[in-house]
């Protein structure tokens, strides 16, 4: 497993503390990007919570599947929650060590107050004694939160007073660029009422003793879900249900749930788990199977192969000014690219984790992750073989079929309707619902002129 290091700087450490004025939820910032560059503590956001106990509770589902791995169980190893302002809402992310459950908390214009909020992408120190203090929030007493330094923190402060240092492995970083191409794909399946969502989610397991059972399934039935033993019409996936346990800390708070996923073709599928709350949204997308991270879904794969894609996400990048809710017409309208073209590169951006998706608004939002998620892309085992095998001269097209030679091995890819098919045993046991294998990938790339040297990808042959 490819890994780096991320350091995060904080000037302190964050801290809930009690003053004349009231309560002040101070959380502190590491370096992020902002409309004005790069900074060392940015400050997002400065005012009063409407619902002070469910946003604490909010943040602390994130902080919970940040520290979790929900599969082969080890000591836990936590990166802090990123925080992105984008004008009128902040979204607090996190995703599990074992890379199967990403998680996102919006806390709305509503629950902020009404207040605005600034533009950038964070990290957020979320420490011990913090979430010891906010699991203790037990009123909705007047409570200011504060994102970023305060006014004395910037002039005074000499450097950073808290560091930390989290390994950071490569399929972790893929991970954030592959829930977002899954969840583009997903239809709201289901919308249950609050009282029926708590019956639901409190009804399932919150242990890992059933996650070798693998997929279960549900299907709407009125205004609950019923429990089936296959995917029927209708069903949505629920891959590893105690995977859901980070919902138990908002339940009460509940005003209902809604439920994504794509339609059920008899095979486990990824899905998404909204709670809605007074001025927030809280969201666990769930990988496939308990076993199975998102860094392994290949739904980038396409769009990293293309030399169209990469050119235009430079182009859109320039459009991109943190809004909270991208429209691919309005993009294509500005940059004279066809929408297709758009969503290319918008999945392209996903791969550095400068996109994301919002289920709820059905649109991508705009975000910078504060690390080097390059790696993501150089560090892709498929792609990196693509690239070696499109580079080497093992590819030979002749017309609808193309032979790969891949070791001692010749496979053949086929093309049809502009789908391509392999002969290998990736494809056989996946049908191309985890992306496409790495012979089918290099034939893309010589299709299109594209070939690799050196690790960066030419068009036109082989430089």
């Amino acid at each position: 497993m490819t890994r780096t290091v991320q350091a995060l700087a904080y000037s302190r450490p964050s801290v809930l503390e009690s003053s004349q004025a009231g309560r002040l939820l101070g959380l502190e910032t590491a370096g992020g990007l902002t409309p004005r560059g790069a900074e060392a503590n940015p400050r997002f956001f400065s005012g009063f919570l409407t619902s002070p106990r469910i946003a604490a509770r909010g943040l602390l589902a994130v902080a919970d599947v940040a520290s979790a791995r929900y599969y082969q169980r080890m000591l836990p190893s936590s990166l802090d929650p990123v925080v992105t302002g984008n004008g009128d809402r902040l979204r607090f992310e996190s995703f599990s060590g074992c890379c199967g459950v990403y998680a996102r908390l919006d806390v709305l214009q509503d629950g902020l107050g009404g207040a605005e909020t600034g533009y950038g992408t964070t990290n957020v120190d979320v420490n011990h004694p913090l979430r010891e203090a906010l699991s203790r929030i037990t009123a909705d007493d007047p409570l200011h939160l504060r994102v970023g330094p305060d006014e004395m923190a910037v002039t005074t402060v000499d450097g950073p007073v808290v560091e930390k240092k989290v390994p950071l492995p490569g399929r972790w970083l893929r991970g954030f660029a592959e829930a977002q191409v899954v969840s583009a794909g997903f239809d709201l399946r289901a919308e249950l009422p609050a009282a029926e969502a708590v019956r639901f989610l409190r009804s399932l397991p919150r242990s890992s003793g059933n996650a070798s059972r693998g997929a279960q399934w549900v299907v709407p039935a009125g205004k609950t879900l019923r429990p089936t033993t296959r995917p029927v019409a209708g069903a949505v996936c629920l891959p590893g249900p105690e995977r859901l346990v980070a919902l138990q800390r908002v339940l009460r708070h509940a005003t209902a749930l809604r439920i994504y996923g794509p339609v059920a073709d008899g095979a486990a599928t990824a899905s998404a788990w909204e709670v809605v709350l007074p001025g927030m949204r809280l969201t666990l997308t769930l990988s496939p199977d308990a076993s199975r991270g998102f860094s392994g879904e290949g739904g980038v794969l396409e769009a990293l192969a293309t030399d169209d894609a990469a050119a235009d996400a430079e182009l859109v990048s320039v459009l991109l000014a943190w809004e909270p809710r991208i429209e691919p017409a309005d993009l294509a309208a500005q940059s004279g690219l066809t929408v297709e073209r758009i969503r290319a590169a918008l999945t392209r951006l996903g791969t550095a984790g400068r996109v994301g998706y919002d289920l709820a608004n059905a649109a991508y939002f705009h975000r910078e992750l504060p690390y080097d998620a390059r790696r993501a892309e150089r560090h892709n085992p498929r792609l990196v073989a693509a690239r070696q095998l499109a580079g080497s001269g093992a590819v030979v097209v002749d017309g609808e079929l193309a032979a790969v030679s891949s070791g001692e091995r010749r496979y053949q890819v086929r093309e049809r309707d502009g789908a391509l098919s392999c002969t290998c045993q990736w494809w056989a046991d996946y049908r191309g619902r985890r992306g496409p294998c790495k012979h089918a990938l290099a034939v893309r790339m010589v299709r299109r002129g594209a070939t690799v040297a050196d690790g960066a990808v030419v068009a036109g042959g082989v430089r």
